[in-house]
């Protein structure tokens, strides 16, 4: 497994000279998870994160019922954690494989020092982190302002435009935890897709769906082209 390609693409450390990917390297960890296993729950201290080297790692949150919230799903290349390790907080939500996966992780306290004896990088999580606090307050939007064919709208533009514009989309999240991730239940997300597949808007066939409609598509989103470009950022 290349540690230092996925360094490389992470948006955490992209641009840097290879000198400081190479300290980073030395400070992290291999780790390998098996599916559904956990990697850290809500509370505990948030001592290391991680970057994701291959499979699906969930972030969620828990209601007092039960109910599981899924607040974002990385996949390889992408960090999760880094915000609570940063910031000196315990973790605000749970994480876990959604299948089996290896992270790469960092210790807070090799990290620090690297921090500060390099401040180019500084720099540049500075900027990442203040990227990142964007996305979440567009997502917490989305949840909170759209209705739930708003958000899946959303969810299927900005899939396409990662798949550089693709209107075929294999979902990579099962059918209930997309519902989790919108803030809803399966049967609803089942009418809804249903319904936007009879207006001609998409068409479903098992995990893909084919964007029939793009135009409608993103009048139901309320999405330009530019905001789709910043939730991809």
């Amino acid at each position: 497994m290349n540690i230092s390609k996925t360094l490389q693409s992470c948006f955490l450390f992209k641009g840097l000279p290879d000198q400081y990917l190479r300290q980073i390297e030395v400070v992290g960890n291999l780790c390998t998870f098996g599916k559904n296993e956990s990697i850290f729950f809500e509370g505990e201290p948030a001592t290391d994160f991680h970057i994701v080297l291959s499979g699906k790692v969930k972030i969620f949150k828990l209601s007092a019922e039960g109910r599981e919230q899924i607040l974002h799903v990385f996949g390889p290349g992408e960090p999760f954690g880094e915000a609570a390790v940063f910031a000196g907080v315990p973790f605000p939500a749970n994480a876990s494989a959604m299948e089996k996966s290896s992270t790469f992780q960092i210790p807070r306290s090799g990290f620090e020092r690297l921090l500060q004896e390099n401040p180019p990088l500084c720099l540049n999580l500075l900027a990442i982190l203040s990227k990142r606090l964007m996305i979440f307050a567009r997502m917490i939007g989305d949840l909170s302002l759209k209705e739930v064919p708003g958000r899946l709208a959303t969810y299927l533009l900005i899939s396409s435009a990662k798949r550089g514009g693709a209107d075929s989309i294999d979902l990579d999240l099962t059918k209930t935890q997309l519902a989790s991730l919108l803030g809803t239940i399966p049967e609803t997300l089942s009418r809804i897709l249903s319904r936007m597949q009879r207006a001609g808007i998409i068409k479903v066939k098992g995990s893909n769906i084919e964007i029939k409609d793009r135009q409608e598509l993103e009048r139901i989103s309320g999405l330009s082209q530019d905001d789709i470009g910043a939730n991809m950022q």
